[in-house]
């Protein structure tokens, strides 16, 4: 039996989170204590939209999110050029938080 390097973490996914879950909306609200983040696929035409994952957070996993988003979104920019925004989305509605962000 092999032993594992310390500090190394084993970490498993199962065949049907491997799949993943499409989403083209995010909507991130947060208490004092966490933030949670909704990611919604929005179809057009469609007057209703289902949340599809639900991530909640600490303010300090929050952070490193943020930075390795940031990270990464440059290391993909830096291999394959500029990323660029072609809309801003209108969020019309609150899930009983502060407003949304996409």
């Amino acid at each position: 039996m092999s032993e594992q390097p310390p500090n190394q973490l084993n970490i498993e996914i199962s065949e049907e989170v491997a799949e993943g879950q499409y989403a083209n909306l995010v909507i991130i609200t947060h208490s004092h204590a966490e933030f949670v983040l909704d990611f919604v696929n929005v179809m057009p035409g469609t007057p209703k939209s289902k949340v599809k994952s639900r991530i909640v957070l600490t303010p300090q996993h929050a952070k490193r999110l943020l930075n390795a988003l940031s990270d990464n979104l440059n290391k993909f920019e830096d291999e394959h050029g500029q990323v660029k925004d072609y809309e801003e989305v209108q969020i019309p509605f609150q899930f009983g938080g502060p407003p949304a962000q996409a």
